[in-house]
């Protein structure tokens, strides 16, 4: 799944000289936390969202920064937040710094450029002009659509199962899973052993389900961090 198939094709666009009211009029209007900003040939140059609106002088909330700090503060860090929080229009306050994607970019590397950028929503972009928008519902309505895993009778024989369980396993950096921990009965998968913490055996329970073919999973395993198992017998004896 790729942006093309899940992006927003009917964007909201603001020019660089919007006025900061008609911004806000429209962000409150379509009920939405940003919009791109395009000059006259329709290329994205800026984003506006509503972090770009928080440090405002009509709301008394622009920066402030003591005396001993305002004297280590370059002039034109002071005079960009000035005109950020004094500013007119789109130009003023838009972040100009724009994180974009193409429709052929991957749903999993959005997710990860979301996360890593910290961004709420990308511009799609394909040979310089804009043709959507991807933001996290937009991610969230993805994750709706997908169907959950086949249930019913199961089609793969217990062995496989085991092995393509194993195969997924092997790929994950916290497993350390041995053949003899688990167990495949009728399509149902048997967990044994011991694990660290829930999460460890969460991420397991999970791995299980996910292979095509398993019905159901069933825990055996012991978690230390909430009950200690002794390695020795007697080795708990004082």
């Amino acid at each position: 799944m790729n942006a093309a198939d899940i992006l927003t094709a009917d964007v909201i666009t603001v020019r660089e000289d919007t006025p900061i009211q008609q911004i806000v009029t429209t962000l409150l209007a379509r009920r939405i936390s940003g919009v791109p900003v395009v000059n006259a040939e329709g290329a994205v140059v800026g984003l506006v969202s509503e972090g770009d609106l928080l440090r405002r002088a009509e709301l008394g909330t622009q920066k402030r920064r003591g005396s001993w700090l305002t004297f280590f503060t370059g002039t034109a860090t002071l005079a960009t937040d000035y005109v950020r929080s004094h500013g007119e229009t789109a130009r003023d306050i838009m972040t100009r710094t724009v994180v974009w994607v193409s429709p052929g970019t991957s749903v999993s590397d959005i997710a990860d450029l979301m996360e890593e950028r910290r961004v709420k929503r990308v511009p799609v972009i394909d040979d310089g002009k804009l043709v959507g928008i991807v933001s996290r519902s937009n991610l969230l309505r993805a994750l709706a659509s997908t169907p959950s895993a086949p249930g019913g009778e199961s089609q793969v024989s217990d062995e496989d199962i085991r092995t393509a369980l194993f195969a997924e396993l092997s790929n994950q950096a916290w497993s350390k899973r041995s053949d003899n921990s688990v167990v495949v009965s009728d399509a149902v998968v048997h967990l044994w052993g011991l694990v660290t913490t829930r999460e460890e055996q969460r991420a397991l329970e999970l791995a299980a389900k996910g292979v095509a073919g398993v019905r159901a999973v069933e825990s055996h395993m012991i978690i230390l961090s909430e009950e200690p198992y002794p390695l020795f017998p007697n080795s708990m004896v004082t």
